[in-house]
């Protein structure tokens, strides 16, 4: 019996989730939810790397921080955009009014 060579997680949402009716199955409802946690959290650390790595670009430049770090600040801002947690984990085209069609 030996080791793996790799680690393999579940990237993917769940096979039973219908995005139109959530509650359907609760079950994929709950592996939907964790999946998105899952992935919020993974947000939220690549974004302190990125942090880091823009404090310590800050230090070692010095005066020239302005110009040699721009890329870092500019990935740390891409990063940062939607990220954090707000009232509840639905997904971006669940959040609103609906829309009622007109007959």
């Amino acid at each position: 019996m030996g080791r793996k060579k790799g680690v393999e997680f579940d990237e993917g949402a769940p096979d039973g989730f219908d995005p139109n009716n959530p509650y359907k199955d609760p079950v994929a409802f709950f592996e939907m939810r964790e999946h998105l946690v899952r992935e919020k959290w993974i947000d939220i650390e690549k974004a302190k790397i990125l942090r880091e790595k823009l404090r310590w670009c800050y230090r070692i430049e010095g005066v020239n921080h302005l110009q040699k770090c721009r890329h870092l600040v500019q990935q740390y801002l891409d990063a940062t955009r939607g990220v954090g947690w707000g009232k509840d984990l639905r997904p971006p085209f669940m959040h609103g009014p609906k829309v009622v069609e007109a007959e």
